[in-house]
């Protein structure tokens, strides 16, 4: 089904001068994808729902939203390469445990995914250490301090609360195996290649960036964790951080490590996905986890970048309500997926701003939250 702009513009939409509504109601997968590009005024809008659950007013009304956010945000300026970013961008990509996937606006798009590559390398050491041992090394505490506080680390004593943090991460990359920061990476990034299908790789221009104007508080950071025993070469884990931070993709690599963490698979322990999900959840989106565990209800991660990800266990992207019949859906039949979201406005935290408005609207409209 194909609707002219008058739809939108009949529903309050009228920043745009181009815009089709794209949709398939005999689809039993829930899904919704939004792209927004500015520059060009043009919007797109594909709905993989039936249309009962939903109506334009609605969705002209989520992206409207997006973009009001955005335009009260701005770019990260630290980092060079990163302070270029349009901050008016958005695309999103979802991913279903069907196999379907949906990805839309500019799909040879790559990014850094900075701080999202947090859970994957705690899933990593989950996967090749055990639980008992990295949890030794970090905690699953949440932090009411924001995500490169060294004065929490002090008033913990060395030990990182979490591994989504900025203490945690060093910590980690310190322990991921590999001869040196290159080898590291190497290994890591082929791991997550192989399990995700992905085509992540280490973008030298954005580490050259990151390198040019290196956060003194990490440096900071690693001196302490060094001085407290729990790293041990300062140099040698702050470069083996800044690469995997640097490690860069599409949304649709984005979404793809995102199944990783949402479908249960031969692939992946599903304790250690279980675990890496909840402190996402409670410790993801930094000192702002708690408010959005009660307005989005999913295990989410954010990074400086502009990247964001939503995992949806259990459930699916864009879950219908009992597709199959309720029984099968009582049967845990129901899909999983990922919803990948780039969008380089932040909030003063650190969170993408339009990403989380528009990954909101969803789940409190489509009831996502797993608290639902």
């Amino acid at each position: 089904m194909i609707l002219p702009l008058s739809a939108f513009r009949d529903s309050g939409l009228s920043v745009f001068n181009q815009g089709k509504f794209c949709g398939n109601s005999g689809d039993l997968t829930r899904g919704i994808i939004v792209i927004l590009d500015y520059c060009r005024f043009e919007i797109e809008i594909k709905v993989l729902i039936k249309l009962k659950d939903i109506n334009i007013n609605n969705l002209s009304l989520w992206v409207q939203q997006a973009q009001t956010q955005a335009k009260q945000a701005s770019v990260i300026q630290r980092i060079p390469l990163l302070a270029i970013a349009d901050p008016s961008w958005f695309a999103v990509h979802i991913y279903c445990q069907s196999g379907e996937s949906y990805s839309y606006g500019n799909t040879a798009c790559i990014f850094p995914l900075m701080s999202v590559i947090k859970p994957f390398s705690f899933l990593y050491l989950l996967e090749y250490l055990g639980t008992e041992k990295v949890l030794d090394w970090v905690g699953l505490e949440a932090s009411a301090m924001p995500f490169n506080s060294l004065d929490q680390l002090m008033a913990d004593n060395g030990h990182p609360r979490n591994p989504m943090i900025n203490s945690g991460a060093i910590t980690l990359a310190d322990k991921l195996p590999g001869k040196d920061g290159n080898h590291r990476t190497q290994l890591f990034c082929e791991w997550l290649n192989k399990l995700a299908g992905s085509h992540l790789s280490l973008d030298l221009d954005m580490l050259a960036s990151v390198r040019a104007t290196r956060s003194q508080v990490n440096l900071a950071i690693a001196h302490y964790l060094h001085q407290t025993g729990h790293i041990e070469n300062i140099e040698f884990t702050l470069d083996t951080y800044e690469q995997i931070c640097c490690i860069s993709g599409t949304v649709e690599d984005l979404g793809k490590l995102g199944k990783l963490l949402a479908c249960e698979s031969s692939f992946v322990n599903s304790q250690h996905r279980q675990i890496v999900n909840a402190v996402m959840l409670t410790c993801g989106l930094y000192e702002a986890s708690s408010q959005y565990a009660v307005k989005i209800g999913l295990p989410m991660k954010s990074g400086i970048s502009g990247a964001l990800l939503a995992i949806v266990p259990n459930k699916g992207a864009m879950p219908a309500a009992y597709p199959f019949g309720e029984a099968s859906y009582a049967k845990r039949l129901e899909e999983s997926g990922a919803i990948a979201c780039y969008s380089p406005a932040l909030d003063s935290i650190g969170n993408p701003v339009a990403g989380l408005a528009f990954i909101e609207a969803l789940s409190q409209n489509l009831q996502l939250s797993i608290f639902s």
